[in-house]
């Protein structure tokens, strides 16, 4: 095997430039992962050759092309994960591209692919007497429900991401004076999130419970262990579902660890925090991630439609004064 064949060159890719160059997060790799065995797999199927005997010049636009049909049409991917898988597609070419020039022009053709466009969802968020019933739903007599209450407290407050709720460990709350919570965010970007004071309060008495050492994770399941994303989406589906028999307009709508984290932004934007502290706050890239949120503030564009005056004018067709604007308008 020499170093410009494929199975080489995906192998550096994931070794050298993700984990090496780029430090990716896990969360990246293992989407970059499945990308590729998805890819693979099809390219084996339309070439007849197994995975390791493939060629660069077997993946040509042609090839991706179809593939990227195929995840929509067969996997019923949304235009946004076809995206994804494009994105993943396109770094390891223009890795290609730098590494072995002789690819330049085939790799080029790929990267010219462009991305589909797709209507941007709305986002979804629950407001605060939603966010009321919710914080009720959990038994705080016992040990799950304590529990589960201060997973949905310091989810509401922080708008941390799942995957950043069940990699905190007990080191990372800091109670006392300036209470915040630390956390590492997509690409590896460190943060603090400040705690308001019930909160504070209730990790305080969670870490008093929890009897943890400083490594530990602050939020595990009954035997101890971190809980994962599936948990973490199974707890918040189980209390919303409960929820809704106390709060009547939760019935129906989809609640997720995600949508507690959009439900967060929400109610920073109404109380007038700007778009550049919510975003640092969530952690965002771009201020133009966050302007989704104002997008889907109805309440925000009524109160900007209730300070517009009203025109005074009187309704009524125009009439034109001249004989040469006469005949342009009747054109």
């Amino acid at each position: 095997m020499n170093a410009s064949t494929l199975p080489a060159l995906l192998q550096r890719f994931f070794t050298d430039r993700l984990c090496g160059q780029l430090q990716a997060s896990p969360n990246t790799i293992a989407g970059y992962r499945d990308t590729f065995r998805l890819l693979l797999r099809f390219a084996s199927e339309r070439r007849g050759q197994p995975p390791t005997r493939l060629r660069i010049e077997d993946l040509d636009a042609t090839l991706i092309g179809e593939f990227l049909a195929h995840v929509e049409s067969v996997r019923h991917n949304s235009a946004r994960s076809r995206n994804t898988r494009l994105a993943a597609i396109r770094s390891f070419f223009r890795y290609v591209a730098m590494n072995e020039p002789g690819h330049a022009l085939h790799c080029q053709k790929i990267l010219t692919m462009p991305s589909k466009r797709y209507v941007r969802r709305s986002v979804d968020f629950i407001d605060r007497p939603e966010m009321e019933a919710l914080l009720a739903a959990p038994d705080r007599s016992s040990w799950i429900g304590r529990r589960d209450h201060a997973i949905l407290l310091l989810a509401l407050q922080s708008g941390l991401r799942v995957s950043e709720l069940i990699s905190l460990d007990c080191k990372d709350v800091v109670l006392g004076t300036g209470a915040h919570v630390r956390c590492e965010g997509k690409g590896r970007k460190q943060r603090c999130t400040p705690l308001r004071r019930d909160t504070a309060k209730t990790l305080e008495a969670w870490l008093k419970e929890r009897s943890g050492a400083a490594d530990d994770p602050v939020f595990t399941t009954q035997r101890g262990d971190r809980l994962s994303r599936d948990a973490m989406e199974r707890i918040v589906r189980k209390y919303a579902l409960a929820a809704a028999t106390a709060c009547s307009s939760l019935i129906g709508k989809r609640v997720s660890p995600h949508v507690l984290r959009h439900s967060t932004a929400m109610e920073l934007l109404q109380n007038g925090v700007d778009c550049t502290v919510i975003a640092l706050w969530l952690g965002h890239e771009s201020v133009e991630t966050t302007q989704v949120y104002v997008h889907a503030d109805m309440r925000l564009k009524e109160q900007a439609l209730a300070r517009v005056a009203v025109t005074t004018t009187k309704p009524g067709r125009y009439r034109p004064d001249d004989a040469l604007l006469s005949y342009l308008e009747a054109l």
